[in-house]
Order: structure tokens, then C-alpha cells, then sequence
């Protein structure tokens, strides 16, 4: 249960970590919202306003008195289905087309703007009519609601035409076969034969008279298809949604896709982006998050870069794993490894400021020249007692260098040198016993190695340190080389004390600009130099 409901407490913030991760991709975001904007203002001022206008026109089927009940209502005389049809067909748009003064060729086009409707449970048919212009409009509604009814009158008259005709024709052979009867009648003496004549005559006239009725309720049929209950008038605004709300509607769906393509990139960015990613992926605490700078010294001033340090320092000194041994490796996942550099030289002078004797040593031996970036201290330079170590190998023996960290004290350093074999050099008994050295009561050993994914230099310490710091850009480094980093420091025995973050393109060009080769000279050839024992280090002092 305790389980739920911490999870419940997590979800508020993992949210809110993805919405601040899907923030953090502002150009795409923005580029959404511009894009947005600008096709709205397109809609809105580039295209041409268009207008709308209506008439309605109410359907009648033809009957001899419109104000009797015959006991059939008008929406069952009247298929409206057929006769919406009927209304958009190309018969009434060649009608309409003569009225507004068309060509019949125009008939096409004319429909392209016609909508007609029948509103539900209604024998109404609805002509709506769209033109660049409020008058266009109207006259189009109109002239298809006339040209509709013209059209239906025309062809109930010439129905009517047609069955009066059919009738007639059926009246006149009737007619002349009761004259002809009438004749005969005349001429005949016999009752019984008159009788039979006069009854054929009498069947005869009823069927005329049957006739004769038929065709004059034909002709009294009213043939007016219907009549225009709604006159089109010309719209006082155009269609649409106007500038502002267009406009508006093209930033929203200008965010809402550009909101979309930062989530999308938030969810296939291979890069850690942020502090929560770098602490899941090395499953160690992020340390500090370094501000930008400008290029400067490799020693922070005092100000906001400086007490950043300071406190990724004291967490260091205030973490058990640390303080137990005191040996402490600096490491970028890949790259140049200035900003390694940068984080090993201020950590080992904050826990110079803390009254510590700290040691800096730099095992680069590929690219060395931290020594050149450093300031040193007055006779700040001495040599190993012994000059090359008992093993042959030409680090660390050399010289040792006093470096001035202003008002956090002084500390020592142990600069690079290149060399043959690298592997055997940081594997040597001189190497181990350099690092040992943080044995010593208040005694802390900082070691800065290349890149872990580039050498396998650092792994090779990892065993002699115990507790690794990985600097990193959370914006270029991908989630995969720090999981990969975490890995190669566990198989090798070590563990991830935590991380420190910096910003992209903090001193790149450093390494470029100050780095030189400092040659390590053979004891003897550095005159005025004190001897000086591998097991004593200077102090930190104010």
C-alpha cells in the first residue's frame, strides 16, 4: 500500500519532469508557434473573402384547390429527396446561368458555388449561394430559387399538356361512334333494336361525360411548383472566421505541432538532456550543475562558479564512501577531457581551502599540459628523490609542481609526461604508491584520466581510487555511453560517487590555446631545485 502510494506522489512529479523536458526543446516549439502564426495570417489576409447568402423555397405538388384537404399531406405528394436533385441539377443551373446573364457554359461553374439543403421534416428546400461579393451572393440564391421554380412549373404544365392530349385523343373516336349511334337511332322502326341502340349510346355518353371531366380537372390544375418563402439578401460580413480568430487558431495548432515534434524529440533523443536522466542512467547523484562561463583561468574565481565547487566539494567530503579513502578519480564519458580537467584542478582546491594536503595527479600521458595551465606557486617546482622509478618507467618520477590557488592555499601537482606504454605506466608500483598517498591523515588524492570511452587508461586506476566523479554535458552525452561508463567503472571494481554537470562549450579550445609540452627533466638538470621525498605534501594555507 505504502508502495501505491508513493508511486501516486510520483506521478505530479514525473510529469512535470516531462514537461520541462519537452520545454527544454524551445526552438522546435517555436519555429511550431511561428509557423502557426504565419499560415494563419496567410488564411487570414491572403485569400480572398467570400460571401454567403440564402433563399429558401417552399415545394408544392399541382392540385385544383390548394385549400382543400384531399387527405394527403404535401411531404407525401412531394418526394423532397428527388426534388433536391432536381434543384442541383445541370437543367436549373443552365436556367439560373440565363438569368444572372451567363453563358451556358458558365452552368458548371455556377453549381461549384450552389449548396441546396432540405431542413428535416420540412418540404423546403434551402439555396445557399457563395460569390466573392455580398451582391454576387444574393443574386445567385435567387436567381436558382426562380430558375427552380420556373423549371418545375414548365414541366408540371407540359405534363398536364401531354394527359389532357391522351385524353382527347381517347374523347373524339367516342364522340363520332355516338354520332354515328345517334343516327342510326334515327333510323330505326323496332322497339327492341332501338332499345339496344339507345343503351349502347347511353354507355357511350358515360364514358364521355367520364372523359370530358377528366380532361377539365386537368386544366384547372394549379401548376405553381412553389413559392419563395426566404429572399436572399446580401450578407453584411464575409464567411469564416475571421483575422483575429484565425490568426489565433494558427498559433494554437502552430504550438500544439511544434509541442508534438519536442515531445517526439524528447522521446528518440538519444542525448540524457537532464539532471534526473544522468542520475538513472550512472544510478549516482548529480554532484552539481556547473553555470556558464566565459573563457578564463582554470582555477574558478570567487563568485557563482567558484561556490559551485565548493559544493560539489563538500558533498564529496560528506559522502562515506569518499571519506573513507580519499582517493578520488575525475572522468568524462568522451571528448577532449578539458572540462575534466577543469572540475579535477578546483576540487583538489577546495579540499585545499578545507585544510587538506591534496594532490593533484594528472595520468593524461597522451595529451598532457595541465602543468602549463596551472599557476604556480613561488619555488613551486621540485623533482622525486630517486629520479626514475625502481620499475623503469618514467611517470610519475619527474618533477612536482606547487600550484597557487589563491585564497584556497596551495596544493601539489603531478604533471604528465608522455610516454612509450601507457598501460604499464599506470599500472607501476610508482603509480600505486603515488596514490596511496591519500593513506595519510588529511591527506586526498584527485587523479584525472582521459575519457573512459576513448582510453581504457581510467579503468586501469579505477581499482587504486575506488570512488570515480564523471563530468559530463547531459545536452551531447547519450544516456547509452553513460550507462556503458557505469558498467566499465563496476566491472573494474570501482564506483560511480557521482556527477557533475556542465554546459556545452565550456573551454574547448583551452586544450588548443594553453596546452604545451612540458618536458620532464632528469633530476640533475634542474639546478636550484629541492629534493624532495615521494611521501611528503605540502599543505593547504591561506
Amino acid at each position: 500500500m505504502n508502495e501505491e502510494a508513493r508511486a501516486q506522489q510520483d506521478e505530479p512529479e514525473l510529469l512535470r519532469h516531462q514537461v520541462q523536458q519537452v520545454l527544454r526543446h524551445r526552438v522546435l516549439v517555436g519555429s511550431g508557434l511561428l509557423a502557426g502564426l504565419l499560415a494563419g495570417s496567410w488564411f487570414a489576409f491572403g485569400s480572398a473573402p467570400t460571401y454567403e447568402s440564402s433563399s429558401e423555397v417552399l415545394v408544392r405538388a399541382a392540385t385544383i384547390n390548394p385549400y382543400v384537404v384531399t387527405g394527403i399531406s404535401a411531404d407525401k405528394q412531394i418526394n423532397i429527396g428527388s426534388e433536391r436533385q432536381t434543384a442541383a441539377g445541370n437543367a436549373v443551373a443552365a436556367r439560373a446561368a440565363r438569368r444572372l446573364g451567363r453563358s451556358a457554359s458558365a452552368a458548371s461553374d455556377l453549381q461549384g458555388h450552389l449548396q441546396v439543403t432540405n431542413p428535416p421534416n420540412t418540404v423546403v428546400l434551402k439555396f445557399s449561394y457563395v460569390a466573392a461579393t455580398p451582391k454576387a451572393a444574393a443574386e445567385g440564391a435567387n436567381a436558382f430559387a426562380q430558375a427552380y421554380l420556373d423549371y418545375r412549373e414548365k414541366q408540371t404544365a407540359g405534363t398536364v399538356a401531354k394527359m389532357v392530349q391522351g385524353y382527347k385523343n381517347q374523347l373524339n373516336p367516342l364522340a363520332k361512334q355516338r354520332e354515328d349511334l345517334i343516327d342510326q337511332t334515327n333510323k330505326l322502326q323496332g322497339d327492341t333494336e332501338k332499345s339496344t341502340v339507345l343503351a349502347a349510346q347511353a354507355n357511350l355518353l358515360g364514358q364521355i361525360t367520364q372523359l370530358t371531366n377528366t380532361i377539365s380537372e386537368l386544366k384547372a390544375l394549379d401548376t405553381t411548383a412553389g413559392y419563395v418563402t426566404v429572399t436572399a439578401e446580401p450578407p453584411k460580413k464575409a464567411e469564416g472566421l475571421g483575422t483575429p480568430l484565425l490568426i489565433a487558431l494558427g498559433g494554437v495548432i502552430g504550438l500544439a505541432v511544434g509541442l508534438l515534434g519536442a515531445w517526439l524529440r524528447m522521446i528518440f533523443d538519444p542525448s540524457a538532456r537532464s539532471a534526473e536522466t544522468v542520475a538513472r542512467a550512472l544510478r549516482a547523484p548529480v554532484l552539481g550543475a556547473l553555470p556558464k562561463s566565459p573563457d578564463g583561468p582554470l582555477l574558478a574565481a570567487d563568485d557563482a562558479l567558484a561556490e559551485q565547487y565548493r559544493s560539489v566539494g563538500f558533498r564529496l567530503a560528506y559522502d562515506r564512501r569518499f571519506a573513507d579513502r580519499r582517493r578520488l578519480l575525475v572522468v568524462e564519458p568522451n571528448g577532449e577531457g578539458t572540462t575534466a580537467a577543469e572540475v579535477a584542478a578546483n576540487l583538489t582546491a577546495c579540499f585545499a581551502e578545507a585544510g587538506m594536503s591534496a594532490l593533484l595527479v594528472e595520468a593524461d600521458l597522451r595529451r598532457p599540459g595541465l602543468a602549463g595551465r596551472l599557476p604556480e606557486a613561488p619555488r613551486g617546482r621540485a623533482t622525486w628523490a630517486g629520479g626514475r622509478s625502481a620499475d623503469g618507467t618514467a611517470w610519475p618520477a619527474g618533477r612536482l609542481v606547487t600550484v597557487d590557488a589563491g585564497e584556497s592555499g596551495t596544493f601539489e601537482l603531478v604533471p604528465g609526461t608522455r610516454v612509450q606504454h601507457v598501460a604499464r605506466t599506470l599500472t607501476s608500483a610508482a603509480t600505486t604508491r603515488l596514490i596511496e598517498q591519500a593513506n595519510a591523515p588529511g591527506t586526498t588524492v584527485v587523479v584525472l584520466a582521459p575519457p573512459v570511452l576513448s582510453y581504457a587508461d581510467a579503468l586501469a586506476l579505477v581499482d587504486r581510487v575506488d570512488g570515480v566523479v564523471v563530468v559530463c554535458d547531459p545536452r551531447t552525452t547519450a544516456r547509452t555511453a553513460l550507462e556503458r561508463v557505469r558498467e566499465l567503472i563496476d566491472g573494474a571494481g570501482g564506483q560511480v560517487l557521482g556527477a557533475v554537470l556542465h554546459p556545452g562549450g565550456r573551454r574547448r579550445d583551452n586544450r588548443r590555446r594553453h596546452t604545451k609540452t612540458v618536458p620532464v627533466p632528469a633530476p640533475a638538470a634542474v639546478p636550484h631545485d629541492e629534493t624532495v621525498p615521494l611521501n611528503r605534501l605540502s599543505s593547504g594555507s591561506r
